[in-house]
């Protein structure tokens, strides 16, 4: 199928190039001691509120296709929004929907799973995230596939349970340990052999993306697989405390092993089901890759009696996803629920029309520009006309290195803007996204400094192109930093009389900015507005009517 793109009715477009700029994390905030993106001296975003046509945008709940307007926005859902130019039922809603349809449950997947633990007596075990942060997985999810479990008459059960503490306060992880415990001694008391038997941080364990640190995966492999990790605790919750002492948040806790009488309660042995319950992709892909490739070469899988003996191969296991966290490489193979279709792109209407495009970030947010932005697909639509650059992310805590990679990605975008081989380029910094999880302010303030002066080294080279830039942001974080009390409205206090940190994502508004200053264009006159409607603006910019299905273009 052919995507055409009719010319614009009453605007030809910008002459230069039109670059979207995302500042990942960098949302409009309270104004007050705990919003980084207000402390900061921002003389470029400054002069483009006064200057620039700008609004606010919409970035979380159902603007960007999650269940409720209670669940803040994600950098994964407000890529596929800025791409798509429409919204899609993204992860949360449709798992949330097919377990509660039971859709799930009567699914081909589902029920081969749990058929073959039963006809082998073996174990299910359950890999994720265990949090109700809704943006990698939710909790409930989890608790609603133990309970099925147990309608199903599956004997043994075993969770690996990543602590978030990023998507939720820096240092709630009991509170989903408690829960997690409570219903496994429920099970334990109805004679089944219900228990924890491995977990780590999100940030140290198995959760890496976008094969930035391999060895984050390997430490979650081996803990969930041979038991090989510290393993002197009895429980969850004894683990989390005793990991916690030296003042380690929950998303930065090692990997750990739960043990009894010396020995490990639920390695992932030949025979077993294993389920990873995260919906979102990124994070999940590398360790689907290591449960589930034949041909694995990136560390040894063997059980340490075996080591040397070269890559080694997982055991034998029956291996799913929560979804397919993949579309184009299909990884993994098996899952239990259909993720979200998204086609006709803006990147893909944008290659069948032949206008040439550069996309770039750093590692840690190269797939956003990419594969979320694409819809979920790996890729370029046209490798001819798409040049996709990667800028290698450092490996040391965020907060000690709070300008990132900007500056290169900056450089990278000024040359790829002059080369005059591009009309439309996209680019994300990750700075006030990264930074804010760390729940460091000040280091927050200075990663949103640091997005304004690549600001100021754009603008020029966009006004001597005759091109066109639009600032925006996929979700907030830098704008609150500490907890606020949803009844008063202060900040919470711990007992120390320090104010809580705050690490996750906000429910805030995001900025939008288009400069374009050789253009007669005015805001539209609409009541509500949202990242999804960025793509039309882009095609508008580029003198093209916006595809029908696109929301509107936020210009006039």
């Amino acid at each position: 199928m052919t995507l055409t793109l009719k010319k614009h009715r009453s605007f030809s477009g910008v002459p230069g190039p039109v670059l979207v700029v995302v500042m990942d994390g960098v949302g409009i905030g309270r104004r007050d001691a705990g919003d980084a993106v207000w402390l900061a001296r921002t003389p470029t975003l400054d002069w483009l509120g006064d200057r620039a046509i700008s609004t606010t945008l919409r970035a979380h709940g159902r603007a960007v296709g999650l269940p409720s307007d209670k669940d803040m926005g994600n950098s994964e859902v407000g890529h596929n929004a800025l791409g798509a130019g429409r919204v899609f039922d993204q992860g949360a809603k449709r798992v949330h929907l097919a377990i509660q349809s039971e859709e799930l449950f009567a699914g081909d997947e589902w029920n081969a799973l749990t058929a073959r633990v039963r006809e082998r007596e073996s174990v299910m075990h359950f890999i994720g995230l265990l949090s109700d942060g809704n943006v990698h997985s939710h909790i409930d999810h989890l608790f609603a596939m133990i309970r099925r479990c147990a309608k199903e008459k599956v004997q043994r059960v075993r969770v690996h349970a990543l602590l978030d503490g990023r998507d939720v306060p820096e240092t709630s992880a009991l509170t989903y340990v408690d829960a997690l415990e409570e219903l496994l001694t429920s099970m334990r008391e109805a004679g089944l052999d219900y228990r924890v038997a491995s977990g780590g941080g999100r940030m140290t364990t198995t959760m890496d993306r976008y094969e930035a640190d391999w060895s984050i995966v390997e430490r979650g492999y081996h803990a969930h697989v041979h038991g090989r990790a510290r393993h002197e605790f009895p429980s969850l919750r004894d683990a989390v405390v005793a990991l916690r002492a030296d003042g380690t948040t929950d998303q930065f806790l090692p990997e750990f092993v739960i043990t009894e009488n010396g020995a490990p309660v639920g390695p992932i042995e030949d025979g077993a089901s294993v389920i990873f319950f995260n919906f979102r992709g990124d994070r999940a892909i590398e360790i689907s890759r290591a449960l589930g490739d034949d041909e694995f070469t990136h560390f040894d899988r063997d059980a340490p009696h075996r080591a040397g003996t070269g890559r080694g191969s997982a055991p034998d296991i029956r291996y799913a996803g929560m979804m397919e966290y993949d579309g184009d490489e299909h990884i993994p193979a098996r899952y239990l629920v259909q993720p979200p279709d998204i086609d006709e792109t803006l990147g893909q209407y944008l290659a069948e029309n032949g206008v040439s495009q550069f996309a770039c970030s750093e590692t840690q947010k190269f797939g956003h520009v990419t594969y979320f932005w694409n819809g979920n697909k790996s890729g370029a639509f046209d490798a001819k006309t798409e040049t996709y650059r990667e800028i290698k992310s450092d490996l040391l805590p965020f907060q000690q290195r709070p300008w990132m990679k900007a500056g290169e990605i900056t450089d990278a975008t000024i040359a790829a803007l002059t080369s005059g081989d591009f009309r439309h380029l996209r680019i994300n910094f990750a700075n006030g996204d990264m930074v804010g999880h760390t729940g460091d302010r000040d280091a927050a303030v200075l990663a949103v400094q640091t997005v304004d002066l690549c600001l100021a080294r754009l603008l020029p080279i966009i006004e001597k192109l005759d091109g066109a830039m639009i600032v925006t942001a996929d979700h907030g974080n830098a704008d609150q930093m500490f907890e606020i009390d949803k009844k008063t409205g202060a900040f919470q206090v711990k007992e120390s009389g320090h104010r809580r940190k705050k690490t996750s994502h906000t429910l805030n508004p995001v900025p939008l900015h288009v400069f374009a200053p050789g253009a007669r264009l005015t805001l539209a006159d609409q009541e509500r507005r949202g990242l999804s409607q960025v793509a039309a603006t882009v095609t508008h910019l580029l003198g093209y009517e916006p595809p029908a299905d696109f929301h509107a273009s936020l210009l006039a």
